[in-house]
């Protein structure tokens, strides 16, 4: 392991084990101040943020758009900090921490014994929105994590996010699909990140008026499994409440080779993603390059 990895690991071990014994007050003050250090340096995170949010928000002035940008960190901080926070949480912190509006296509989808995917873009605090699924609906899942460098840091989100009652898969090395497929057979609940692609080879959509991938697998999944395929959106307001919605379900088409249903239905999560990013573009965590345009292809997804 190198150094620089080394001190990676060590940076986010200090964090879970230090910051979840802050008192909330506390941590939130933390986040809030590292947000706006991190801000004032304009670091290529924050750059990459305020390019992004220029999409979002085209009329933007550059006054604008630093105020996204300040904002942005501050609420990227916000879910390091309550990430960091989580595994202390009790259950009733949990059950109380997130508030969806029309859950009811989640629950009557299980209901049903069809199978669901979630499919969410990187909004507000996922894991949270996880967490309470398994502790207030009490209903497991499963999900895939992007393989992190150092390995220890990889474990170390895995270990997390297994404690907070989820099933991790690897993105890498080929089995995540079949595994995932089996899970929605079965009835079950796969929840997927799914506003930006890491293999190089997904979906080419419009996404704020520009050609950006997102990925395959949400719109195969259901089409390959009939699991009913509903995209989710969260935000941060005022309060120590996350907000959330769950869209109406997107259906297969019917009509149309598996590739070009899978195009259709990959749109229309993105369509989704857009409103409610559009909505809250402070809330949008993507702090990488996404679209085509700023994509070299020699190296793909960055």
């Amino acid at each position: 392991m190198s150094t620089a990895d080394r001190l990676t690991d060590s940076l986010y071990g200090l964090g879970w084990s230090t910051v979840k014994k802050l008192p909330e007050p506390a941590a939130v003050r933390l986040g809030r101040t590292i947000a706006d250090l991190a801000w004032k340096k304009r670091g290529k995170g924050v750059q990459r943020l305020e390019s992004n949010y220029a999409r979002v928000v085209p009329d933007a002035t550059p006054e604008r758009l630093a105020e996204l940008s300040r904002a942005g960190m501050r609420s990227y901080l916000r879910y390091w900090m309550e990430s960091f926070r989580l595994p202390a949480w009790s259950a009733e912190r949990v059950r109380t921490g997130f508030d969806p509006k029309d859950i009811h296509f989640l629950t009557d989808g299980l209901a049903s014994g069809r199978g669901v995917v979630l499919a969410l873009p990187h909004l507000a605090n996922w894991d949270l929105a996880g967490a309470w699924v398994t502790t207030k609906l009490r209903t497991p899942f499963t999900t895939v994590a992007e393989r992190l460098k150092p390995e220890t840091l990889y474990d170390r989100f895995v270990a997390y996010r297994e404690g907070l009652g989820m099933e991790v898969l690897p993105h890498s090395g080929g089995s995540a699909f079949g595994t995932l497929a089996r899970r929605l057979r079965d009835g079950g609940l796969v929840c997927l990140v799914a506003d930006r692609d890491l293999s190089a080879s997904g979906v080419e959509v419009d996404f704020f008026g520009e050609t950006a991938r997102m990925p395959a697998g949400p719109a195969l999944l259901a089409q390959q499994t009939g699991a009913l395929l509903l995209p989710v959106t969260l935000w941060y307001d005022d309060s120590p409440v996350m907000k959330g919605q769950v869209h109406p379900p997107i259906e297969v088409p019917e009509s149309g080779t598996r590739a070009e249903k899978t195009s259709v239905m990959t749109q229309a999560l993105a369509n989704a993603f857009a409103t409610g990013i559009a909505d809250h573009p402070e809330d949008w965590h993507m702090l990488q390059r996404l679209w085509l345009a700023d994509l070299d292809p020699a190296k793909g997804p960055s």
